[in-house]
């Protein structure tokens, strides 16, 4: 079975899911006008964080993850759960819900 590699946050994703956090863009003000954050969208990039134990096939084999930790990935626009750990936001997503590695 595959292992999740350490991390220092203290949370191991199970199964296909990945945690990742999002990567906040630099704000803009254009024309003197502030956008609120309840109304802004959420950033698509983030940066995975640490991986499951792995997805596994009709065989029961445990098929390799296409991310790994470290990697800056786009993702689908609502995907994932919302967590916060150790004061810092982070997501919960299943690695169908990442869209793909950013080069």
């Amino acid at each position: 079975m595959a292992k999740s590699k350490t991390n220092n946050i203290g949370f191991n994703p199970l199964g296909d899911r990945v945690l990742v956090q999002r990567i906040e863009e630099a704000e803009q003000v254009r024309g003197g006008i502030i956008i609120p954050d309840s109304a802004k969208e959420k950033p698509q990039e983030a940066s995975v964080v640490a991986i499951g134990t792995g997805k596994k096939d009709d065989d029961g084999k445990v098929l390799p993850f296409s991310v790994k930790v470290g990697d800056k990935v786009l993702l689908t626009k609502y995907g994932g759960t919302e967590v916060k750990l150790n004061d810092a936001d982070y997501l919960i997503v299943r690695e169908d819900d990442i869209l793909g590695v950013i080069a």
